[in-house]
């Protein structure tokens, strides 16, 4: 059967490419690995190997030097055919921190093995449980003493510790009450994780709807060396958002991989069942929903590329790339629910995929920005509203 799902675009040859590869993982790959509620490990070393993963890093470092609106098309073609990128999408985009704030010598020593899937450096540790996304609140500090710096506190939901040998981390190292703003006086490490862990640093999975790696940390007077500073003592906060674009950019595209996958899902299964002596798919009840859902995707799609246009080219774009992760996670969720009723009964069988992807992609209405901070932004920054928080 003929598809235009999703349409075919400037990066055709890329996602030819990407197809080929992915065609290896199969829905009996994915399902195993969501029983087991395991970790695609086989799929993300092939992804590294064949250099997608490396797609933000210069070439310099042994990366491939592509843009913001490639890379969107790696996470895109991942979820659109069947598979979940939140398994490596941290290593796409955590390194954006070091790239942009970290020295020389950091940048010469972890980003050509960041490139080559020697080091994964999959986790970024920012949410703690007691501020939630009130980030110039959070409690762990860093002390420094001579040559290291003493972290204590707490930090949760960070994805993919047990897969990773690195972790950015942000910490206060000038308490709150000394600081003449709030979003001052907190910094950004690199954290080894193989001298961390039972060193200073306790990790506690936590089980979830989702089979997404993550976990509760703890640190315990964990010691990092002071040279894992990255940039300017003070400054984290800003390296932290200034790398929020391309993240949300990147979730956007997860989205509307997903969203072409459950359009393209329903409209093959209500081609081929038969209810009544005619396929449902000639049913404008089965329809309609199914071409609202195209619309809305096809709708955050030009989003998510203004969004990469205006990052690769260096321009502000933080309306962009939150509106882009907003209308791809609204686009996704519907979409979702669409395919799910669209197989009715079928729909809640593991076999046919669209249960787990439903699960999958319901995450990304609350993370990693909630809808509701979106909005929040829109009203302040672009509507000029006084801010509500």
């Amino acid at each position: 059967m003929k598809t235009q799902i999703p349409t075919p675009d400037a990066y055709q040859d890329m996602r030819e490419a990407l197809r080929s590869m992915l065609a290896s993982f199969d829905s009996a790959y994915w399902q195993k690995v969501d029983h087991e509620r395991g970790y695609p490990e086989t799929f993300v070393n092939a992804l590294a190997e064949a250099g997608w993963l490396a797609a933000l890093i210069p070439v310099e470092y042994g990366g491939s030097g592509l843009g913001l609106a490639e890379a969107s098309v790696i996470m895109e073609e991942i979820n659109f055919a069947g598979g979940n990128a939140g398994a490596c999408h941290g290593q796409m985009y955590n390194m954006g921190t070091l790239l942009r704030h970290g020295s020389d010598a950091q940048k010469k020593l972890y980003l050509p093995k960041i490139a080559s899937g020697e080091l994964r450096l999959q986790s970024m540790a920012v949410t703690e449980p007691t501020t939630g996304t009130d980030t110039t609140q959070l409690k762990t500090t860093a002390v420094k003493k001579g040559g290291k710096y003493i972290v204590n506190g707490q930090k949760v939901w960070i994805s993919r510790i047990q897969h990773s040998d690195l972790m950015i981390l942000l910490a206060r190292t000038t308490p709150l009450a000394e600081v003449k703003k709030k979003a001052e006086g907190m910094s950004i490490f690199i954290v080894n994780l193989k001298d961390a862990i039972g060193k200073g640093m306790a990790v506690q999975p936590i089980a979830n709807m989702v089979n997404h790696e993550t976990n509760e940390v703890f640190f315990d007077n964990l010691e990092i060396p002071a040279d894992n500073l990255i940039g300017e003592e003070g400054k984290g906060f800003k390296y932290i958002l200034d790398g929020l674009n391309a993240e949300r950019t990147l979730i956007a595209a997860e989205c509307i991989g997903d969203a072409y996958w459950f359009v393209d899902k329903a409209r093959r299964y209500a081609s081929d069942r038969v209810v009544f002596n005619r396929p449902i798919g000639q049913n404008q009840g089965v329809q309609f929903p199914m071409a609202d859902a195209y619309i809305e995707t096809e709708a955050a799609n030009l989003m998510r590329f203004k969004a990469c246009e205006l990052f690769d080219a260096g321009k502000p774009c933080g309306a962009e790339a939150n509106m882009a992760k907003y209308l791809a996670a609204k686009a996704s969720w519907e979409a979702a629910n669409m395919c799910l009723q669209t197989h009715g009964g079928f729909g809640f069988a593991c076999e046919y995929d669209v249960e787990r992807k439903f699960r999958e992609t319901r995450l990304y209405q609350v993370a990693p920005i909630s809808t509701n901070l979106i909005y929040s932004y829109v009203a302040e920054h672009l509507l000029g509203l006084p801010r509500s928080f």
